[in-house]
């Protein structure tokens, strides 16, 4: 079953982006890391530069998480929940199939993965789970309806599972990143324009890296978050409070 002195990890959507960069923290912060990934290749080569454990499954099939949680070998001591997708277009075009796939990838999956580990978390004395949100879900943006709504969705859900299982000593926490150049965002920031533009907006004047959200994650994993739980940790150089300063004032 593992050596129970060893904290472990599994992060979902492991891959490539954002998971990957989160799951090479956690290795760093002393955790055995399951790299989850619906991409076998990808995950293997993660686990390989960390000395994880690569894990491929669908998040949001019930039984493929079941799977590769058993294969893990003991409950996790942490999980992040970040496998996404995105589908961006008007809301009067968007095909319901797509919607719906949206919805699957970033919400149902959540709940699914989260269970799943939660369960295995209370045998064990307790856990951390952190969902991945974004700012969308806080301040909708253009073509990205069916996204916004799944992540809003994952704050509310964070919120009932932190006060379901509070009792159990599992801690629920979500992160919303910003405008970060990495993940499925990164193709989007190739364009010297939006990355200027989009870097000029935020107060901070930069763009966010995939380095700032797993340090957040880090510490919501951390002792020094031991009584947090509950909250959306919003993780976007203050962009989302900016919007006058962005607007003339004569």
């Amino acid at each position: 079953m593992g050596d129970k002195t060893i904290k472990t990890a599994l992060v979902t959507g492991a891959g490539q982006g954002l998971g990957a960069s989160m799951a090479e923290h956690a290795a760093r912060h002393g955790f055995r890391v399951g790299v989850l990934d619906l991409d076998k290749n990808n995950a293997e080569a993660v686990a390989g530069r960390i000395d994880g454990i690569p894990l491929a499954a669908d998040v949001t099939d019930a039984d493929a998480v079941e799977a590769a949680l058993d294969t893990l070998g003991q409950a996790p001591d942490l999980l992040i929940n970040n496998a996404g997708i995105l589908r961006t277009g008007p809301l009067m075009e968007h095909s319901v199939d797509n919607f719906r796939l949206v919805v699957d990838v970033n919400l149902n999956s959540v709940f699914v993965v989260a269970q799943a580990a939660a369960r295995r978390m209370k045998d064990n004395g307790g856990g951390t789970i952190i969902n991945m949100a974004s700012i969308n879900a806080i301040n909708p943006s253009t073509l990205c309806g069916a996204y916004a709504t799944a992540k809003a969705g994952v704050i509310c859900l964070t919120r009932q599972m932190a006060m379901e299982w509070g009792e159990f000593k599992i801690r629920v926490n979500s992160i919303a990143p910003g405008f970060i150049d990495s993940g499925m965002s990164e193709p989007f920031y190739k364009d010297a324009r939006i990355r200027e533009l989009r870097g000029n907006a935020v107060p901070l004047k930069r763009l966010g890296s995939a380095d700032d959200i797993a340090e957040t994650a880090m510490f919501l994993a951390s002792d020094a978050a031991a009584y947090i739980s509950g909250e959306n940790i919003t993780v976007d150089g203050g962009v989302i409070h900016s919007v006058l300063m962005q607007l003339p004032r004569e």
